[in-house]
């Protein structure tokens, strides 16, 4: 569309609702058949659009039926997606023998470079499950932006690392953290409190 002197910012919303009104001017000077194509990628993203909508509502339906998936939502950062895929995979956390172990095939300890007594940490592993990584990593990361309104333990500690390592080593931190609350919230057959 550059071609046609038609630049949009980046964005999916953005595309959502531009293109209807680009595809209703007339005087913009896109030729007939990209036209046609620019209708026929819209009607596609529509058609994505309503696929995800459908296995939301799905996953959102098997999350009620599911008490331990209930139980993972109340800890901050799981919502629906993240705490089904979480369930899916550390089961009733008896697989694992402590909190780090979940972490550790997640890919969210720090690797170790020890040698003569001299203990040497480096940065997060990435072994593991990618996909759940990156589901408590971006669900983590809007629990971190809202921590700095928040007075309670866990936004204490989340804005102390913040100040001192910076934002991304803070939401990986807390990821980590989380990975360790969601086995005790499985195994122990409990809920998240805040305190």
């Amino acid at each position: 569309m550059a071609e046609y002197g038609l630049i949009l910012p980046q964005g999916v919303n953005v595309i959502r609702r531009s293109i209807p009104e680009l595809l209703e001017d007339a005087e913009n000077g896109l030729s007939d058949l990209f036209r046609q194509l620019l209708a026929q990628c819209y009607q596609q993203l529509q058609e994505l659009d309503e696929h995800i909508a459908f296995y939301t509502q799905t996953m959102e339906a098997q999350n009620q039926q599911n008490e331990a998936c209930q139980r993972l939502q109340t800890i901050p950062g799981f919502g629906p997606i993240v705490a089904s895929v979480f369930y899916a995979t550390v089961g009733d956390g008896s697989a694992f023998q402590r909190g780090r172990d979940v972490s550790a095939s997640l890919g969210l300890v720090p690797r170790q470079h020890s040698s003569g007594g001299v203990n040497t940490l480096l940065g997060i592993s990435k072994r593991g499950d990618s996909y759940l990584r990156s589901l408590l990593v971006h669900g983590v990361r809007s629990v971190v932006q809202h921590a700095q309104r928040k007075d309670d333990r866990l936004s204490c500690w989340i804005n102390k690392i913040r100040t001192e390592r910076g934002y991304n080593k803070v939401a990986v931190a807390l990821a980590n953290k989380l990975a360790r609350i969601g086995w005790a919230v499985l195994s122990q057959q409990t809920v998240y409190r805040t305190v």
